[in-house]
């Protein structure tokens, strides 16, 4: 099994598992839902997610995912996972609450460290 993970407000997964599909809020504005590896969910966390409060990530089996998954370059110099269309929930083997420290930063989960 190939992981991808994507960090999401609880409530926005919440609302996706009653429509049975997650739609990224860059889906719209950019045409796909932002992924990352296990490597790379610091940086993307500590980047663009300081200081938010309840946040998960979504464990996500790229083997299951029913839209197109492209690999591109992002501001760094590794790939990133990039998923074209809505995610379809069975993908999903498990969602990790994901809480920033004292500091307002982000160290990556047991959960998700055992993935690797």
């Amino acid at each position: 099994m190939n992981t991808i993970l994507h960090i999401t407000k609880s409530e926005q997964w919440e609302q996706a598992k009653n429509l049975g599909s997650y739609r990224g809020d860059t889906l719209d504005s950019e045409g796909f839902i932002h992924c990352s590896t296990a490597a790379q969910v610091i940086w993307v966390a500590n980047r663009f997610f300081v200081n938010q409060k309840d946040l998960v990530i979504l464990c996500i089996d790229s083997e299951q995912v029913k839209a197109e998954i492209r690999y591109e370059a992002a501001e760094v110099d590794n790939l990133f996972p990039h998923i074209y269309g809505e995610l379809n929930i069975d993908a999903v083997f498990q969602v990790v609450d994901f809480e920033a420290g004292e500091d307002g930063f982000f160290v990556l989960p047991k959960e998700v460290i055992s993935l690797e």
